[in-house]
């Protein structure tokens, strides 16, 4: 009892402390935000219809987020690790959300800046889809030996555009992999836990600004926060299961070609927002 106290309701519970404070931090800084002279201030109201968009969303768009936990968890086992993972990932998956409420509080669109968090967060997609693909590759499962070579070829497609763009992601996102994780210390992997899901976040969030003009951006963030802790504790229910599911061939696979279509929709959103902006 223990050791399921410590392994299990210990992670669990802290998700939903690290929810709730996520959303205390929400309210205030959104009320600090309403000081601020704005087109129209931010309600504060919780609304369900508002909470479901947001859980919903994020839900059916989390598979990115799940797949990197769960690599996470497979290289750094332990409860204390799993800790780390989970302060890292929320606050970072948080405060990108928090980033862009500033930017579209003020500005509303911001065309330019969003292409460029969309675009940045699409080549980190890109970098872990290689990662994901060369695994599923090197997996001995007969059933799929068949999509070996045309998985080889876009495998070998996407190492030559990663390699383009190594300079930039080295500097903005160190050690992105998402397969090839080491165990680490518990503050550098708290730190890692919160950057890649910082970039997606902002992502997610930017691609997400079209729906504000029509739902209540407080209720619809609460629904993303609550979405994660979700998401999370699911992960961690069953930590074994978690490190055994995503290193299945067939997860490999669908994991890296849905980071493949997530970056690809990522720059179709980038070039529709340039051709806003320079009218071509």
């Amino acid at each position: 009892m223990r050791n399921l106290y410590k392994e299990q309701l210990v992670p669990i519970v802290l998700t939903a402390v690290t929810f709730f404070g996520l959303w205390l931090l929400l309210y205030w800084f959104l009320t600090i935000l309403n000081l601020f002279p704005a087109k129209e201030h931010i309600l504060l109201h919780l609304h369900l219809p508002d909470i479901l968009v947001g859980l919903i969303i994020y839900l059916k768009t989390s598979v990115d987020f799940g797949i990197f936990i769960g690599n996470l968890m497979r290289s750094n086992p332990g409860w204390k690790k799993r800790i780390a993972i989970e302060l890292g990932t929320a606050i970072g998956n948080g405060l990108g959300t928090l980033v862009v409420l500033t930017i579209w509080n003020f500005f509303r669109e911001v065309p330019l800046l969003m292409a460029i968090m969309i675009l940045l967060a699409s080549l980190v997609l890109l970098k872990m889809a290689q990662e994901s693909l060369e695994e599923f590759c090197k997996a001995e499962s007969d059933m799929l030996e068949v999509l070996n070579k045309p998985i080889g070829t876009l495998n070998a497609i996407l190492e030559r555009i990663n390699k383009l763009f190594s300079p930039l992601l080295n500097i903005l996102v160190p050690h992105v992999g998402l397969t090839r994780i080491k165990t680490m210390p518990w503050m550098q992997l708290m730190f890692f836990a919160f950057s890649i899901p910082f970039i997606l976040g902002l992502d997610d969030f930017a691609g997400y600004i079209p729906l504000f003009s029509i739902i209540n951006v407080y209720g619809f963030a609460v629904g993303v926060f609550l979405g994660h802790m979700i998401l999370n504790i699911a992960l961690f229910l069953s930590p074994k299961k978690t490190v055994q599911f995503v290193q299945k061939p067939l997860v490999l696979l669908f994991g890296g070609l849905a980071f493949v279509g997530i970056a690809i929709w990522g720059f179709y959103e980038v070039i529709h927002l340039l051709e806003t902006i320079f009218h071509f």
